[in-house]
């Protein structure tokens, strides 16, 4: 089995490149357009690997607060994704997407408030440091 930070690797790697590649796709279309198209793609892109692992299960029948957290986390990427195209439609994709990942200190910070999860020294280090260089990259 493939070590968990393998895939939050691949996820910063395509993250990172999702940033350069959307900011030459937003150019010329409006932001709204450009999350629509991404939406699709990736509806699609899903659709096709789920049918061929055989993943598919009727959503209406899975768990009630599994597909109620599901469709509420499929609403802030929603409202994340719209912010993120407009940010980049007008912004420079090196200071859009730095700023954008403060998204994890938001996610240290909500995870400690709502699943009681603990930081220690150095997880605290770090998240501090992602706020400072963000700091450091907005007000340059």
């Amino acid at each position: 089995m493939i070590d968990w930070k393998l895939f939050a690797i691949g996820s910063a790697f395509f993250a990172g490149l999702t940033a350069v590649l959307a900011k030459v796709g937003v150019r010329n279309i409006s932001s709204n357009l450009a999350t629509l198209i991404r939406t699709i793609v990736i509806i699609t892109f899903l659709s096709i690997l789920v049918g061929m692992r055989r993943e598919w299960e009727n959503p209406l029948l899975l768990n009630r607060k599994s597909l109620i957290f599901l469709v509420l986390s499929g609403i802030t990427t929603g409202l994340s994704w719209l912010c993120y195209y407009r940010a980049l439609k007008t912004g420079p994709a090196s200071l859009v997407a730095p700023i954008d990942k403060l998204s994890l200190v938001f996610a240290v910070v909500l995870s400690i408030l709502f699943l009681g999860e603990r930081l220690n020294t150095f997880e605290w280090i770090g998240a501090f440091l992602i706020v400072a260089g963000t700091l450091v990259i907005i007000f340059r």
